[in-house]
C-alpha cells in the first residue's frame, strides 16, 4: 500500500513540477495523472497493490469532499455577489463535458467495431 500510495503522490508532485516550470494553465494533479495513464499504458495496467489502494481511496472519496465544502461555506457572501457568473460556467462547463464525453465514446465505439 505504502508503494502505492507513494507512485500516486511521485505522480503529483512531477504533474506540479511540470506545470510550474513550464507555466502550463492546467492544474498539477491533472498533469500528474495524465502521467499516472502514461506509466499503467507502458505498464499494461495497474498492478494488484495499486489496484487495490486506489479502491480504498475511492471508497473514502467523500471525506475529500469536505474542505470543498468548508470553502463554500466561507465564501458563501462571494458566491451570492457572483451567482449569476458561477451558474453560466456550471452550466457552459457541464454542456461541453456531457458532449465531449459523448464524442469521445462514439469514437470508442466506432474504432471498436
Amino acid at each position: 500500500m505504502l508503494s502505492a500510495l507513494s507512485l500516486l503522490l511521485v505522480c503529483q508532485l512531477c504533474g506540479e513540477v511540470v506545470v510550474r516550470w513550464l507555466a502550463l494553465p492546467v492544474p498539477g494533479p491533472v498533469a500528474g495523472m495524465l502521467l499516472l495513464f502514461l506509466l499503467l499504458l507502458l505498464r499494461e495496467g495497474p498492478g494488484e497493490e495499486l489496484r487495490t489502494t486506489s479502491q480504498n481511496l475511492l471508497k473514502h472519496l467523500s471525506l475529500l469532499f469536505v474542505p470543498a465544502g468548508t470553502g463554500i461555506v466561507v465564501h458563501l457572501g462571494r458566491i451570492g455577489e457572483q451567482w449569476l457568473a458561477l451558474l453560466l460556467s456550471l452550466l457552459l462547463s457541464t454542456v461541453l463535458t456531457l458532449l465531449i464525453t459523448a464524442w469521445v465514446m462514439q469514437w470508442c465505439a466506432g474504432r471498436k467495431a
